[in-house]
């Protein structure tokens, strides 16, 4: 059961409107990085997870991206119906489809079900949010850059500021399983090259934590797989292209 409020999470007012920076904010609305986007992938994440407490995160998180898009629909509402309304024919999307958000991005592609990351396992998820937010915090810094009006600014600051709390939220949860640090999950146990690293990037080698202990690293790793089976389709054509071993 869902309710909504009219009032919004956070005051949203635009000072000077500017329909280009309002194509701008299409990105969070209907971008891979918009709040669409993490709204339902914290939703539809929650109904895999039998941990109540990270169930009720990932839902409280989802109902409050859904109030952030809320709010950058508002914004990009209050920046495209101005009373310049010839304005409008600067900015193409606006002017054929009609003011106010759409559901497609800065550059006008449609919102697709492809950009939710979920895969069904808790650690997997909460990882891949990760990931999420920061994709999502940095799309909301380079708006700020971009922004010259003070009330959109604020918005877009507050906005950032809960991607980095949500991200803080989800590292919580997985240190509490014990998750934060440790890669391997899931009931497949690894095989024996899990500890092994090779130096494939030849010239100027870089030693640092990701190829020292507990790491063996390997300095000049060798093929140990030997050449793959001849290929036999019985469907190909019978022809010989000339070819000889070296």
């Amino acid at each position: 059961m869902f309710f909504h409020r009219k009032e919004l999470i956070r005051p949203v007012k635009v000072g000077t409107p500017n329909p280009k920076f309002g194509l701008y904010l299409l990105e969070q609305f209907g971008g891979a990085t918009g709040e669409l986007t993490a709204a339902l992938q914290y939703w539809v994440q929650s109904f895999h997870v039998e941990d109540a407490g990270i169930r009720d995160m990932l839902q409280d998180i989802a109902i409050e991206e859904f109030g952030h898009l809320e709010m950058v629909g508002k914004l990009i509402m209050q920046h495209t119906s101005q009373k310049e309304h010839h304005k409008l024919h600067d900015v193409p999307l606006f002017a054929l489809k009609g003011v106010g958000p759409h559901l497609v991005d800065s550059q006008g592609s449609a919102w697709t079900a492809t950009y939710i990351n979920e895969g069904g396992n808790v650690v997997r998820d909460l990882r891949a949010n990760i990931a999420s937010e920061a994709g999502a915090r940095q799309t909301y810094e380079a708006l700020i850059h971009q922004c010259d009006d003070d009330g959109t600014r604020k918005t877009l600051v507050h906005l950032l500021t809960r991607e980095i709390t949500h991200a803080q939220m989800f590292m919580k949860a997985l240190d509490a399983m014990g998750k934060l640090t440790d890669p391997m999950f899931g009931t497949i146990e690894p095989d024996e090259t899990v500890d092994v690293v090779f130096n494939l990037s030849q010239g100027e080698d870089m030693r640092g934590p990701w190829n020292t202990k507990p790491f063996e690293y390997i300095a000049d790793p060798q093929p140990k797989g030997g050449m793959p089976p001849k290929t036999s389709n019985p469907d190909d054509e019978k022809s010989s292209s000339g070819a000889v071993a070296a």
